[in-house]
């Protein structure tokens, strides 16, 4: 068995990548005709989209998943912290 991903999890992985992209780009154009901020639930889709395609950059394109625990848990935990700001930097913007 070889440590690198085969092709058809790197064709998977894009695919998902892609879905997800468009997803995100569906939900946050929903309420296009007014220049409101976004719904809440549409800027958590977004973040969470973007989270889950970050997991899958990490583990399948840079190849985490071979890499020892504390290479995982740092480059997850910084995306934790990344998207965490972002939500925060949107929360706070949105109520204030």
């Amino acid at each position: 068995m070889t440590a690198l991903p085969g092709t058809r999890r790197l064709l998977a992985t894009w695919a998902t990548l892609m879905a997800l992209t468009l997803l995100s780009m569906l939900s946050a154009r929903l309420d296009q005709g007014s220049w409101q901020a976004l719904p809440l639930w549409s800027a958590g889709l977004v973040i969470a989209a973007t989270g889950f395609k970050a997991q899958r950059l990490l583990m399948v394109y840079l190849n985490l998943r071979a890499a020892t625990p504390a290479w995982k848990g740092t480059f997850v935990g910084l995306v934790v912290l990344t998207l965490t700001l972002i939500a925060g930097g949107y929360l706070v913007a949105r109520f204030t």
